[in-house]
């Protein structure tokens, strides 16, 4: 199981901050770099919010072997015809290591400030099926592709230079619902990413997409298989108390963080391996704390045992 890091752009990221994770996570040998793509948080007060693809497109020219992207990227705010074309060049400027992270969108403050238009849970899902159509046809198809949706419209559209890679970047669907995300990911994503759930759970809903990828004519071993979940690091029992700011350590972990010391962390750890996730990203909060990064790649530097 690889260990990859993700922070929240809105939670107060700007240039030295984000040019200074960079370097760190490629330093020190953890799988890849994601971020969120918001402008706010959901409560107050509003801190540095660097955008996505700017960051993105610095990244790929200054970092040579982590892999990176959006976790996740919304259609409720972000054009699907402009992101197929900007992941298309992020992607060949890194030489192919951008995976493009997409989600329907849910944050309601963000779109009430900026004037985004959310919509209710069901048209949201609407608009984000035809998102993703659009977006899959404009990086598969070598020939003009047109495409008539509600929300979308392709006439004679092609993408040109075409990605380097066949396809363009692989695409990541995330979330955890049943009745929508799931169905979504088995036809439309290379990768599906889960979102804060216990080991146990994983495993439930990675079985039932094994069932979709069947039923839709995919092989499960055709969709790669993640989870992003918080982290509480703390090098001591004190440390750890401290950062947990009266925060119940179990009721964290049955909502699937990753909660104790090195020895705790890896054993947790230990139990996503074996319960078959391929890559975790770890959601990394205080964007100063360089060093409890290094201290985090020492403990997962010899792997979890399986």
């Amino acid at each position: 199981m690889d260990i990859a890091i993700m922070i929240e752009g809105q939670n107060g990221l700007n240039w030295p901050r984000w040019q200074r994770l960079a370097r760190a996570v490629e330093d020190l040998g953890f799988a890849g770099l994601y971020r969120s793509d918001h402008f706010t948080n959901s409560d107050p007060p509003d801190l540095d919010s660097l955008e996505l693809w700017t960051s993105l497109t610095w990244l790929a020219t200054h970092t040579q072997r982590i892999e990176f992207g959006p976790l996740v990227s919304p259609a409720s705010f972000r054009d699907p015809r402009m992101t197929a074309r900007m992941a298309r060049d992020v992607d060949d400027l890194s030489g192919g290591r951008l995976t493009l992270g997409l989600g329907a969108g849910w944050q309601e403050r963000e779109h009430t400030n900026f004037g985004y238009d959310l919509l209710d849970v069901s048209k949201r899902f609407a608009r984000f099926q035809e998102a993703l159509g659009v977006i899959t046809r404009l990086l598969h198809s070598v020939e003009p592709v047109s495409f008539a949706g509600q929300y979308y419209q392709l006439h004679e559209a092609i993408l040109l230079p075409r990605p380097k890679r066949a396809g363009g970047p692989p695409i990541l669907i995330g979330g955890n619902g049943l009745r929508q995300t799931l169905p979504l990911v088995a036809r439309y994503a290379d990768e599906w990413n889960a979102v804060f759930i216990p080991a146990a759970r994983w495993v439930e809903l990675n079985a039932r997409l094994d069932e979709l990828l069947r039923a839709d004519g995919r092989k499960p071993r055709d969709v790669r298989r993640s989870l992003m979940t918080g982290l509480v690091l703390g090098l001591d029992e004190d440390e750890v108390q401290r950062k947990l700011d009266g925060r119940n350590a179990s009721e964290l972990m049955k909502r699937g963080l990753i909660v104790g010391t090195p020895a705790e962390v890896k054993r947790q750890l230990g139990r996503l391996a074996e319960a078959g996730v391929q890559r975790v990203m770890l959601q990394w909060l205080d964007l100063d704390d360089l060093a409890g990064l290094e201290a985090l790649a020492r403990l997962t530097d010899s792997g979890f045992g399986v």
